[in-house]
């Protein structure tokens, strides 16, 4: 992978993982996942503040992970899916890596056996 492709491509992946790496906020997504909701709604299932589910919000909203309105009183929050697709497009890169490493471990472990085992293993 191409160092100015990345930086084309993805400008905002650091912030997004910056995001994903807080539980309270991946838990956050998770809500939104089944649809829009309110700060009000998002804070009940957590024992934290309204005012600090909001500066999670506004994390998210920074990475580009959730858009929120304004709906009369409330303003609900909802999942952007492009710019999480933009991240799971960049770790899918390594699927391939770590196919080839999980097999190669398979086939240390194999070579690994004794004899009885690997004929155990083949019948």
């Amino acid at each position: 992978m191409e160092l100015s492709s990345y930086i084309n491509e993805t400008p905002n992946l650091d912030a997004v993982f910056a995001a994903l790496a807080d539980p309270t906020r991946r838990a956050i997504l998770s809500k939104l996942a089944h649809g829009e909701a309110s700060v009000k709604e998002i804070a009940e299932p957590f024992r934290i503040s309204q005012p600090a589910v909001s500066k999670h919000l506004r994390v998210l909203e920074k990475a580009g992970l959730i858009e929120r309105d304004i709906d009369k009183q409330r303003r609900p929050s909802r999942l952007k899916a492009d710019t999480m697709a933009a991240a799971v497009e960049w770790l899918t890169g390594f699927k391939a890596f770590w196919d080839g490493s999980l097999n190669q471990l398979e086939d240390v472990l194999i070579q690994m056996k004794s004899p009885d085992e690997k004929e155990d293993h083949h019948e």
